[in-house]
């Protein structure tokens, strides 16, 4: 377990390749040396230079996507919560599908009631 937020996601950008990379998507209208450098000043603490919290995201993003989760972890941890588990979008497709076809049925449930109590499902 790291320190620190800040040192969590330093490990969050060495995982997804180092702050070049990372400060390259963090700031694509930058030159890679411009964003690199500042990435570098937002995760030095010395610093006035801080990453907002959607860039904060990404980071986290781009980390759990290459399957590193010290990020999410830390701050899980300091809030009081378990380790959280990733879903893969496949498990996350089917359990909508299971949703939606459960959702669909007691659509269809409803309508039969309301028509056996006199109504009708169109009105």
């Amino acid at each position: 377990m790291q320190e620190s937020l800040n040192d969590a996601i330093i490990e969050c950008v060495r995982a997804c390749g180092g702050s070049k990379q990372v400060g390259a998507a963090l700031w694509p209208e930058k030159t890679p040396d411009a964003a690199q450098r500042a990435l570098l000043d937002c995760l030095n603490e010395d610093r006035p230079a801080k990453l907002s919290p959607e860039q904060l995201l990404l980071i986290l993003r781009m980390a759990r996507q290459r399957g590193h989760h010290d990020g999410i972890n830390y701050i899980a941890a300091e809030l009081g919560y378990g380790t959280p588990v990733p879903i893969e979008p496949r498990d996350e497709i089917a359990d909508l599908q299971r949703q939606f076809i459960e959702a669909s049925r007691a659509m269809t449930r409803m309508a039969e009631r309301m028509e056996k109590l006199g109504g009708s499902a169109a009105s």
